[in-house]
């Protein structure tokens, strides 16, 4: 589309020669791995975070329930003496806590052996598909 104030061209002489297209850019070869938000790394790292957030809690919640299920059904083995002064219920609530840190350490082992090296897998990635970008 032209802005100049001549009349356009009436005959077919008139009309300016063509100009070469423009030469299409120098295509760049593309990254062997698709671009970050395409990839399944990503699907992989959510997979991974959950079943770790499930062993965490089931470990604790699950322990936790066992001993309500336990007291509410069946008082007669919660309120059994183990030794003359400790109480089966007594013992399993003070397990409760020893439990707690199982969990914790079972997070962190199954976050440092499997979530984190995907994450920083991806983060490597991101930061080599930002410089690739940065580069355009």
């Amino acid at each position: 589309m032209s802005y100049d104030s001549s009349p356009p061209p009436t005959y077919p002489w008139q009309q300016p020669p063509f100009a070469p297209e423009p030469a299409a850019p120098a295509t760049r070869q593309r990254p062997h791995r698709d671009a970050l938000g395409h990839h399944s790394d990503l699907r992989i790292l959510r997979g991974a975070y959950r079943r770790q957030r499930r062993v965490a809690t089931l470990t604790a919640l699950g322990y936790f329930t066992l001993f309500l299920i336990l007291s509410a059904f069946v008082p007669s083995l919660m309120t059994s003496r183990i030794t003359d002064g400790l109480p089966t219920g007594l013992l399993l609530a003070l397990l409760q806590l020893p439990v707690t840190w199982l969990a914790i350490v079972l997070y962190e082992r199954t976050a440092r052996s499997y979530v984190d090296p995907i994450a920083d897998r991806i983060r490597k990635q991101a930061a080599l598909d930002a410089r690739r970008g940065a580069t355009r």
